[in-house]
């Protein structure tokens, strides 16, 4: 049997994927390449790695879903339904199935938990769901934080917070899970060991990113309306101001904490800031309306989407130079980075995901 001539460039785009990076090449010295563009019942609002072999994608009340893929085959694993019984878990007055609105997700350090916040709630006794535009005034319904036993892929635990919650992180030391809400304008600290609200904290006009440093002793909180970081005491929950500058979204800690990524979002600007001289670094410009950001393990890359731009972003993070931009969709509006196989996903608002490899 005579055999066709396969290209060979055909042949290496199939290898690239899975070829080797050097043990001592930094991400930053990689080159982002597309390798699956994810579709199906999906309208992500964010996406978020665990680390440990998974990456969810957070579908609002587009889709009421979270869906759950394989990080390494790229698969779609599970699918879980964002409905859930209140009156279940001690909340009596409300009878019926409700629906939610997953925003974004967050990870237990155990692996055993995916928490996602739900913009609104839907059904009897919620009647005046939130809007981006908002204050405690508004008079908005508040919200819970549900939590998805990730053996069963399965609700098993919801959380009050307050209106519009958006960002969820959890402490690395697993004792508390933090939650910004938006129209509350305040911060909800949640214990694991009682499953109760131990502190509500003021922020401020639209609190939006959270990050807690590795030894779990500080939570920073973006206040997206303002122009501070809020640096969080988590022994005693006093709090610490950093003028970062104008409407802060997401941030990323670096690795050894000592250093603090925010984007400003209107200005379209990523920056650095140092939390030991306590000043700025450096900032620089990615695109129009710099949106999420997520940062590589290694702490020499970060991640940015471009929301108006339709771009994404790789920055180096010794000079805060941007080394890659790329047109990735319509609305890139969510960004987290796979530390096991060191590739980027990206979540587009219009209904699929981007998956990159760094190589």
């Amino acid at each position: 049997m005579k055999l066709k001539k396969v290209s060979f460039l055909f042949v290496l785009a199939l290898v690239i994927p899975s070829l080797p990076v050097s043990a001592n090449t930094t991400t930053d010295q990689t080159k982002l390449t597309l390798i699956k563009t994810i579709t199906g019942s999906i309208s992500p609002k964010s996406v978020q790695a665990s680390n440990n072999g998974l990456v969810s994608a957070h579908n609002m009340m587009y889709r009421h879903s979270v869906t759950i893929y394989d990080a390494g085959t790229l698969e779609l694993k599970n699918t879980v339904a964002d409905s859930v019984q209140l009156s279940k878990y001690g909340y009596s007055k409300y009878s019926g199935i409700y629906k939610g609105a997953p925003v974004e997700g967050a990870y237990s350090p155990d692996g055993k938990y995916l928490y996602f916040t739900n913009y609104a709630m839907y059904g009897k006794g919620f009647n005046k769901e939130g809007h981006d535009t908002c204050s405690p005034a508004s008079g908005f319904d508040s919200s819970y934080l549900s939590r998805i036993n990730l053996e069963k892929n399965q609700i098993d635990a919801v959380y009050p917070v307050g209106s519009v919650p958006k960002v969820v992180k959890v402490s690395p030391d697993n004792k508390y899970i933090l939650v910004s809400n938006w129209c509350s304008y305040t911060v909800t600290i949640i214990s694991v060991e009682t499953q109760k609200t131990v502190k509500s904290i003021k922020i401020g006009r639209y609190p939006r990113g959270i990050s807690i440093s590795n030894d779990s002793k500080y939570a920073f909180v973006a206040e997206m309306g303002g122009n501070r970081i809020h640096q969080i005491d988590l022994t005693d929950f006093s709090v610490k101001y950093i003028p970062i500058g104008s409407n802060p979204r997401a941030i990323e800690l670096s690795p050894d904490n000592s250093t603090l990524y925010a984007t400003l979002n209107i200005s379209g600007k990523v920056i650095a800031w140092d939390l030991v001289a306590n000043k700025a670094i450096k900032t620089v410009a990615t695109g129009k309306s710099a949106r999420s950001l997520a940062i590589s393990s290694d702490g020499s890359a970060l991640f940015v989407v471009n929301f108006r731009s339709g771009t994404l972003s790789k920055v180096r993070t010794s000079d805060m130079k941007v080394v890659q931009n790329i047109k990735v969709c319509a609305e890139p509006i969510g960004v987290t980075y796979d530390s096991v196989n060191s590739r980027t996903w990206v979540a587009c608002y219009g209904g699929s995901i981007k998956v990159f490899a760094n190589q």
